[in-house]
């Protein structure tokens, strides 16, 4: 069945991570993405390690994993022909995304005040480091820089220890999300207006977004949040703790159902439920040192899956803090359809992790795998009306590959 986006047209400039990430959930959810690549192809596809081709030669592992189910293009945007042939393909297209740094696209004369004129219908999605605006608009900016400006580095990491980047790119990853939201939001309020707009998407805002909790406790009552590893800042316990052969998480909440009384009875430590210091969440989590050995000590007495299978049942929220290989393999994911095989060309069958998003009537998913550089550009040449003879001569000028 088509996905929920079935119809909709991305042309899309992005390259690296927070742009093909976007593009990458929307051609998972239908849309039709077309990624215009420069000569030369996104820097992704340099980004190792690599697979082995049937051809012999290497792909990219990081280019494939955010550029499945989209068609490339290779348009020389610098060549007057090849600008032109980029505006045919905006001519039908329903959103065009973009990450170079800002003024870019103006200096490339396809701006967005130049595409709308063209197509007022369109939404241009920008995704940069600062935004189109502000002092640090010009500032070059990747995942690392906006994670240590935004503030996430600085609450990041064990207690007394450095800053510490999480496992993953969370600013790209965070920007990709809000853009993917900005392109929707615009696509809804469009079939009401009849008329596009430009998203301008900073990856510093959207790291100051997602410290929703840390900067209103600074804000309201001039709290300094620091790095605590995996603890939860305002409530306790809500980490990982080390067992006899690993590490398990725990939620312990104050809720109707006593789970706090029953946590401390099943770790071995009823006297914990009436000690005043510990009465609630907050209490535990700001007489922390002193319930820390308490926690230790009892969760070092069994095995991480010995936890899990007593502090579940009795409906406490606990999970095996799992490595990559085990997730691979848990069957809640598995059931969930998570981890689903598709072809990508010269390379073969790839496994993905699928869209996490599940429509009842129209599933979206991964339809194939990311594409060879060029692979479709006769093909979209055609839909955008250049007859044969027409591609041949962009070819032969350089405009087009």
């Amino acid at each position: 069945m088509p996905g929920p986006l079935e119809g909709i047209r991305v042309v899309d400039l992005t390259r690296i991570l927070a742009g093909p990430y976007c593009t990458m959930i929307l051609a998972d959810l239908g849309a039709d993405v077309v990624k215009v690549e420069q000569p030369g192809g996104d820097q992704a596809r340099r980004n190792g390690p690599f697979f082995a081709g049937r051809d012999g030669r290497e792909r990219s592992t990081y280019f494939t994993s955010v550029n499945r189910g989209k068609r490339s293009i290779v348009i020389d945007l610098k060549n007057p022909d090849g600008r032109e042939t980029f505006l045919r393909l905006v001519d039908g297209a329903d959103v065009v995304t973009e990450n170079f740094r800002p003024g870019t696209m103006t200096n490339l004369g396809v701006d967005y005040a130049t595409l709308s004129a063209r197509n007022p219908r369109l939404i241009m999605a920008s995704v940069s480091g600062f935004g189109q605006n502000g002092p640090y608009a010009k500032r070059a900016a990747l995942d690392v820089i906006v994670q240590a400006m935004g503030g996430m580095l600085s609450i990041t990491g064990d207690e007394g220890g450095g800053p510490v980047r999480p496992g993953v790119s969370m600013g790209d990853i965070t920007a990709a999300l809000f853009t993917t939201i900005g392109v929707l939001s615009a696509i809804v309020e469009r079939d009401r207006s009849g008329l596009g707009q430009h998203i301008d998407m900073a990856m510093l805002d959207c790291q100051a977004a997602i410290l929703e909790n840390p900067l209103m406790r600074y804000f309201a009552v001039g709290e300094m949040p620091e790095r605590i590893g995996t603890r939860h800042p305002v409530t306790a316990p809500v980490q990982a703790l080390p067992t006899k052969d690993g590490y398990v998480a725990v939620a312990v909440s104050d809720g109707p159902t006593g789970h706090w009384g029953r946590f401390a009875a099943l770790i071995g430590k009823p006297e914990l439920k009436d000690d005043e210091r510990f009465a609630s969440g907050w209490l535990r989590r700001v007489n922390y040192d002193e319930l820390r050995p308490h926690l230790e000590s009892a969760l070092a007495q069994r095995t991480t899956g010995e936890w899990v299978d007593l502090l579940g049942p009795a409906g406490i929220a606990v999970g095996p803090v799992q490595d990559v290989s085990e997730v691979a393999v848990d069957p809640q994911l598995n059931f969930r359809g998570m981890f689903v095989e598709a072809e990508a060309p010269q390379v073969g069958s790839v496994t993905f992790t699928n869209t996490p998003v599940k429509h009842s009537r129209t599933p979206g998913g991964v339809r194939r795998g990311a594409p060879e550089l060029g692979e479709h550009t006769d093909a979209v040449l055609a839909e955008a009306g250049l007859a044969e003879e027409q591609a041949a001569a962009l070819r032969a000028s350089g405009a087009v590959a």
